[in-house]
């Protein structure tokens, strides 16, 4: 694990989890974007367990790491598809993400 990393990484993850909860909120109800839903849904819970296991040290803060690392890119890639300001903010946010949790890792 790469101690140097993690406070950016806790901070990416945090910074996704807010974006990833903007993007449900714009989401919700509307027809055709079940999938980006429930992926925001799942991303937000992979940074926030992320950054919990970050923050106290976890022994398998490493993985946990590269778990978030490939549900933001999974998040990311559906989020892109889609014209919604926050949806747009979401992948981008999704991305930079996944980058510091694999510098991190």
């Amino acid at each position: 694990m790469n101690e140097t990393n993690q406070d950016p990484c806790i901070e990416s993850a945090l910074a996704c989890l807010r974006a990833c909860e903007r993007c449900v909120d714009c989401c919700a109800g509307q027809d055709g974007m079940e999938a980006c839903l429930k992926l925001c849904l799942d991303c937000a819970e992979a940074c926030q367990g992320c950054a919990r296991a970050m923050a106290r040290g976890s022994q398998h803060a490493a993985q946990w790491c590269h778990f978030c690392a490939e549900i933001c890119e999974a998040c990311a890639t559906e989020c892109a598809k889609h014209e919604a300001q926050p949806c747009q903010d979401c992948a981008e946010a999704c991305r930079r993400c996944a980058q510091a949790c694999r510098a991190a890792a």
